[in-house]
């Protein structure tokens, strides 16, 4: 009888440390994610203007071409 009630307290103190552990992980990933999408966003909006510029710059070389034709 106490083998068995020794027995249910590890396993209910097991039980709640993998809840506790599992808990703080997702915890944790859920913070990561958080602010990798925040990195993203930031990164984003650094590259637009380069992009656009880069854009601009490609359109315009493609005028250049069609303008001065190779011989």
């Amino acid at each position: 009888m106490v083998g068995g009630v020794l027995l249910l307290i590890v396993l209910l103190v097991v039980v709640v440390l993998a809840v506790v552990v599992l808990g703080a992980l997702a915890y944790g990933l859920v913070g990561a994610l958080g602010r990798l999408t925040r990195e993203m966003a930031a990164l984003q909006r650094d590259v637009a203007p380069v992009a656009a510029q880069l854009q601009q710059s490609l359109v315009a070389a493609a005028a250049s071409r069609e303008r001065t034709p190779d011989a």
